[in-house]
Formats: C-alpha cells, structure tokens, sequence
C-alpha cells in the first residue's frame, strides 16, 4: 500500500503565502517553506518542478487575494474612482508585503497592473464607466490622473509617510476628483 502523503500541494502553497505576507516574497525560500511546513524540501520539488513555479503560485494567490480583498471592502462613495482609491490605500497598510509584491516589484508573470486592479468583475472598467456617466469626458485620463494620486498615497502609507484617517482620505479622493474634473 502507497505511504500516504502528509504534505499536499496546498500545504505548501499556503505555507509559502502565509510566508510571503508576513516577511516578504524573496524571504520564502524553499528551505524557509519546508521548515514551516515541517518537511524537508522534497515534498516542494514533487509537487513543483522548481522555486520559480512555487513563486508564481504565490503571486497568483496573491493576485486573488487582493481581488477578494477588493470585493470585499466596503463602498462608502458614489464618486468614481474613490472606492477603488481606498480598496488599494487599505491594502498597502495592511497587507504590506503583498502589496510591495504585487504594485512595487518587478515580479509580475506577465500580469499587468491593469489586469490586477480591473479583476475578473472589470473594478477599472466599471469606474470608468461611472466616471462617463457622472459626465466626465475623459474618464481614461480621469482614471491616470486619479490612479498617479491614489498610488502616492498609497505609497506614502506603505513607508508610514501617510497619516491621513480614512474619512479624510475618503474627502481628499473625492475633492481630487472634483479638482481634475474642472
């Protein structure tokens, strides 16, 4: 009878995550992963052909996350571009490793950033469709303009640089789109 296996797949995906949340991406080294999993690096490289395609496993699981994280988040806005704006804001603070992974590295298995924030549910499409109907007549611009604005902060509040509360955040998002929309 075949010795049934102890660490599965998802065992040492979700090892390899937690890992990458808590100290980082590049910290998640196949001895680091088995050593939290409690196995020796041989059940890693059963189950993936090398670190390369563990870490994309990683990153995609991230990207998910995020989009749940999105989905998630409470929408306290009906101008465009700001429950997004404060999704990602949110995300940076708290999820700090996996937002340097998924916005500030130069990781990315041909995931563009468009393809991370637009989702599967189009998050970029459907802003940029509000921002049409609110009577914006360049809401692709609207959305570079709002995006440069919502990623420095975003940035700043990564570093500790950003100590905004959340409804004034909220505020200065939403009077940034006034402001650009003159």
């Amino acid at each position: 009878m075949a010795r049934k296996e102890s660490i599965t797949i998802q065992n040492i995906l979700d090892t390899a995550f937690l890992m990458t949340r808590e100290e980082g991406f590049r910290n998640a080294t196949a001895r680091k992963v088995a050593a939290k999993a409690g196995c020796s690096t041989q059940p890693i490289f059963r189950v993936y052909k090398n670190m390369e395609e563990l870490s994309e496993a990683v990153y995609l699981k991230a990207i998910d996350f995020f989009r749940d994280y999105y989905d998630l988040y409470p929408c306290t806005s009906s101008v465009p571009f700001v429950n997004l704006g404060m999704a990602y804001i949110a995300f940076a603070r708290e999820e700090k490793n996996l937002f340097q992974l998924l916005f500030l590295s130069d990781v990315s298995y041909k995931k563009s950033l468009y393809e991370i924030l637009n989702g599967s549910s189009g998050n970029v499409v459907a802003e940029i469709n509000a921002a049409k109907e609110a009577g914006c007549k360049d809401a692709g611009g609207m959305f570079m303009k709002m995006w440069i604005f919502i990623h420095g902060i975003a940035g700043m509040s990564l570093t500790g640089d950003y100590d905004l509360s959340d409804v004034e955040t909220k505020g200065l998002l939403e009077q940034s789109y006034q402001s650009f929309a003159s």
